[in-house]
């Protein structure tokens, strides 16, 4: 018995020694697991959908967060109709139930709607665990058929607006998406005169709200509600309606409708009509009846867009009047009523040149019209090549398959007709263009149609060039001998400059074999889908660059830094840049020297710093690209950095502000105890802080733009010319006294 015993605890001994060490073991695991929990609370960074869905569940299951995720509902605010363009009296038939709004049905799928959305977890308070509740396991979220969720077209469109329309901004550019919505619903309108049907477009933007009104056959009565609200829903998928329509997939008046905070529409036909109204895509309220007067056939729209989506924003009219203008030229007997204004053009495209361009055409300014393809062209002793390509009646910004396939249309027209083999570029060197081709089934590479992908239309649009410019150049003798002669001079330059250039790289080869003021970054333009963001930031001084090369993203952002001030360009010969060794080095940078064609970044955003200097710096680059390489700024690649004037800050917030009106605000806001920065060059915020200002999501980029290529010559002789006196004269007549500088 009594070795029993003994051999009893002594397995008992073995035991107590093992179970300390096995409990101790579990709690370093938990206490491990309660510091990433509190790692992960604290760092601040960007949560993925799957990570947001997995807070989300976790923290619904606590009462006190649904009660927090409740209470930030706020019920939608509806934008007040405005008085109609064009009264429509209408004398009430439809039944009861077609009144009824579909609004309180949304209202009780909210709850469910809004699970199905990852962000609104990122608006859900976070609950502390309790240092008991560490050692627990996570919970993960449940992932079975009650998380499937759908989404009806209308609530995708205001979910992912960046798939439909593109980018959204405040209407400071010209593609941002308030101008797009109008582009929508004007297509329309113009599709209809298209098919011959109404001679003219009533337009109205004023206070943030546009209104639409064509002529065209209308709407068929019993579909209007379905051809704004349901994706794929159009006319514009048969052939014998629409032939050569701008928009074939059924979205753009849809997606207008989804992303306005009121939208409009009021079909007539026949003497009667058919009238929707809709509040951020939901229906509020439908209508048909008889007239009351008798009216022409049509369409009217009135939209506002969405503030929710756009924020504040602003439509800018000297853009909406270019769009007006590109339909006018495009559409030879239409007219485009814009505010009472009007918008015609009876030779079309000969006409948008004869605008474009000034008294510095080499030769009258050439033209061809077909049934599907037309342009005009001419040349002048500017540097590059401009080219206005549309398709269907779609300015189409990054040309496509129909400019390459017109470019060596017109390169083989000119080498048939003189016999000889001269090269493309001496041929198009100086070249303004604009083309136009009617494609049945256009191909675009986004929803905002800015580049036609049709590969199928290049050998027809090619021969049909080179025979219409063969036809042209014959009945034109005078012209034929002027374009002769700049395609002369163009090659005695490129001779002259090749042996330039050889003296340029020889000496770059010495200095180093790398571009000492550029630091490049990962991805650009050749690598496709990972450089199409790719940007490079032209800055002043080794301070600026040296702030924002520790706040970049090295992977798509690169930066070249300039010595102070560049040399003045404007005046100057081809030749002289080639023997200026920064300016030379930042074409190179570019990836430029050669071709425009090669430019390796989708972004030049110069950034200089907020003060005299830096504003004059500005305008010498922007001289340097408009006197060599035009069609940088024509195509939208150059951009001003916009960074903030101001920081105003308490001990709780720090507000950053690009105006003196946003300084002012914050100020008030803030109280009396905020603190108030000037910032006057980029070297002075700090690396950290700077991040901010140039991350995608964040960023102030202007575009620099022109509203008309002969204005170019003129403005850049008046700034940057040698009329050093009456520049002065009208520098002493608008300077600003101290007490009017408000720094």
């Amino acid at each position: 018995m009594g070795g029993k015993s003994d051999k009893l605890s002594s397995k008992e001994k073995k035991s107590a020694a093992v179970k300390p060490a096995a409990t101790k073991a579990k709690k370093v695991t938990a206490g491990t697991a309660g510091r990433k929990d509190t790692a992960a609370k604290t760092v601040k960074a960007p949560v993925t959908a799957k990570a947001s869905a997995t807070k989300k569940t976790v923290v619904a299951k606590t009462p006190a967060a649904k009660k927090s995720a409740s209470s930030e509902k706020k019920p939608a605010r509806v934008a007040k109709a405005a008085p109609v363009m064009e009264k429509v009296p209408v004398q009430q038939t439809a039944p009861a139930e077609e009144k009824k709004s579909v609004a309180p049905e949304m209202a009780e799928n909210a709850p469910e709607m809004a699970k199905a959305t990852p962000e609104m977890a990122e608006n859900v308070p976070v609950v502390e665990k309790k240092p008991a509740q560490a050692s627990r396991p996570k919970a993960r979220a449940v992932y079975d058929e009650s998380q499937v969720k759908h989404l009806d077209a209308l609530e995708h469109i205001r979910l992912r607006s960046g798939m439909y329309i593109g980018r959204l901004g405040d209407g400071s550019n010209q593609n941002d998406g308030i101008y797009v919505l109008l582009k929508e619903i004007v297509d329309n309108a113009v599709d209809e005169f298209i098919m011959g049907y109404g001679d003219r477009i009533d337009v109205e933007v004023r206070d943030g709200r546009v209104k639409v009104r064509d002529f065209g056959r209308g709407i068929p009565l019993g579909k209007v509600v379905e051809c704004v609200s349901e994706i794929n829903t159009g006319a514009k998928y048969n052939d014998d309606v629409f032939q050569f329509s701008v928009g074939m997939n059924g979205v753009g008046t849809k997606a207008v409708n989804a992303l306005s905070s009121y939208f409009r529409v009021v079909s007539i036909r026949d003497g009667k009509c058919a009238e929707a109204v809709f509040q951020k895509g939901v229906l509020a309220s439908q209508k048909s009846g008889t007239l009351k007067e008798k009216q022409r056939d049509g369409t009217y729209f009135e939209f506002v867009p969405d503030e929710e989506i756009f924020g504040k924003y602003t439509f800018n009219m000297e853009f909406v009047e270019k769009r007006m203008w590109n339909y006018a030229y495009l559409n030879s007997g239409l007219t485009v009523r814009l505010n009472g204004q009007d918008f015609k053009s009876e030779n079309g495209l000969l006409d948008l040149l004869s605008r474009e361009m000034d008294d510095s055409c080499l030769y009258s300014i050439g033209s061809y019209s077909g049934e599907h393809l037309k342009f005009a062209f001419t040349h002048t002793n500017s540097y590059g090549e401009n080219y206005f390509s549309f398709v269907n009646g779609q300015y189409t910004a990054d040309g496509g398959t129909h400019l390459a396939a017109f470019k060596e249309g017109f390169v083989r027209g000119l080498n048939d007709f003189y016999g000889t083999s001269y090269k493309a570029e001496d041929i198009r060197e100086g070249m303004t263009a604009a083309v136009l081709v009617k494609v049945k089934d256009p191909v675009f590479e986004s929803q905002t149609k800015n580049k036609l992908g049709n590969t199928d239309i290049r050998q027809w649009i090619v021969g049909e060039v080179q025979s219409g410019l063969n036809d042209w150049l014959h009945r034109n003798p005078d012209a034929a001998r002027k374009i002769q002669e700049k395609i002369l001079a163009n090659e005695k330059l490129r001779t002259e400059l090749s042996a330039v250039k050889k003296e340029a790289k020889e000496a770059a080869k010495k200095i180093s074999i790398r571009i000492p003021k550029l630091k490049d970054c990962k991805y650009h333009v050749s690598d496709g889908a990972k450089g199409e963001n790719s940007m490079i930031f032209i800055t002043e001084g080794d301070s600026a660059s040296g702030t924002m090369t520790h706040s970049r993203d090295a992977s798509y952002q690169a930066i070249f830094s300039l010595r102070g001030k560049p040399e003045n360009m404007w005046g100057k010969k081809q030749g002289d840049i080639y023997k200026n060794d920064e300016l030379y080095q930042l074409m190179m940078a570019l990836g430029i020297e050669n071709s425009v064609e090669d430019l390796k970044y989708s972004k030049i955003v110069i950034a200089t710093d907020a003060d005299n200097d830096g504003y004059h710096i500005r305008n010498l680059v922007m001289t340097f690209f408009l006197d060599f390489f035009e069609e940088l700024v024509t195509s939208g690649r150059v951009f001003i950095l916009e960074t903030p004037l101001f920081r105003v800050r308490n001990k709780k917030e720090n507000v950053y502000c690009y105006s003196e009106l946003e300084r002012d605000k914050a100020q008030a806001r803030l109280g009396k105890s905020a603190e108030t920065s000037r910032f006057k060059g980029l070297g002075e915020i700090n690396p950290d802080e700077f991040r901010q200002f140039i991350e995608p999501e964040t960023m102030h980029l202007t575009p620099v733009e022109i509203s008309q290529l002969k204005a170019v010559p003129k403005l850049l002789t008046f700034y940057m010319g040698k009329n050093t006196p009456e520049r002065r004269s009208f520098i002493e007549k608008h300077l600003l006294s101290n007490a009017d500088i408000d720094a």
